[in-house]
């Protein structure tokens, strides 16, 4: 239960401050703590006070949050230990792998992070984010946990690009709507054709399983690339799809064929 102390307003008060910021600190990051995002987003724009306790990423809000979305098995491990507050750590959930985007020959764990591909034979399997992006520069991390096998494919798509096919192909860059890079070779692939070698240095050492593979979606510049333990390795694809938003009849008509980028791994 929520007690509100008692706050005196006189008619100075009112003048001169916003009721809403009168309000203590404490209380509202309790009524906060009941709202969903969306709703919390536009509480951040009623007023400077409200902006002011919603940007600090640790406090009682985002770590209710935090606690209420993710996994305790996932707070304590050190798969999130590069992430420094509760908010950045519900905003990679948010942007985790999406159970329900997946070849049916893929689980995705309770945690929200972690892929398992059942050993099906003949068959490559591929996994898409919960989010997909149009604009702005965005960046998530990819780890191996177990052997490669013939292809292991990270990279983005749009919705279109398909989640499983017979055979173990690259899927991830088998169309055109979709870029990936094949850790088992370094071949970069799209529209069903090999790109050519990555990165672009003399005898490239292959993927090593347990290394951190970021990958890096600028859709400013129109341009994907990757690092390697924290080692960027150059620019892998330009020119990709510029994928901006619309308005008015034209955002009704062409609604249908609205795409994004979305994360994506195969395997």
């Amino acid at each position: 239960m929520l007690i509100m102390e008692n706050i005196k307003f006189n008619e100075f008060d009112i003048d001169e401050y916003a009721i809403a910021e009168l309000v203590p600190d404490h209380i509202l990051e309790s009524i906060f703590s009941y709202l969903n995002l969306r709703e919390l987003r536009n509480c951040s724009l009623v007023c400077k006070s409200w902006y002011r306790i919603l940007s600090d990423e640790n406090n009682d809000v985002w770590r209710f949050h935090c606690m209420k979305r993710l996994a305790e098995e996932v707070l304590k491990s050190d798969l999130l230990s590069t992430l420094a507050t509760y908010k950045a750590k519900l905003r990679a959930f948010l942007h985790a792998w999406n159970p329900y985007d997946c070849s049916r020959n893929i689980y995705v764990k309770p945690n929200g992070f972690t892929l398992h591909r059942n050993p099906v034979a003949q068959s490559t399997d591929a996994c898409r984010g919960k989010i997909g992006f149009h604009q702005g520069r965005h960046a998530w991390e990819v780890i191996w946990e177990g052997p490669l096998g013939t292809v292991a494919v990270v990279g983005i798509s749009t919705k279109e690009a398909q989640l499983q096919c017979q055979g173990y192909v690259g899927l991830l860059g088998s169309d055109d709507q979709s870029w990936g890079w094949n850790l088992v070779d370094n071949h970069l692939l799209h529209n069903g054709d090999t790109q050519g070698h990555y990165p672009l240095l003399n005898n490239c050492p292959k993927y090593q399983v347990g290394e951190r593979i970021r990958v890096i979606l600028d859709c400013e510049d129109n341009t994907l690339s990757f690092e390697r333990n924290y080692e960027f390795l150059g620019v892998a694809f330009r020119g990709l799809p510029e994928l901006k938003d619309t308005s008015g009849d034209e955002c009704r008509r062409r609604i249908s064929t609205a795409r994004s980028l979305n994360p994506y791994v195969n395997w």
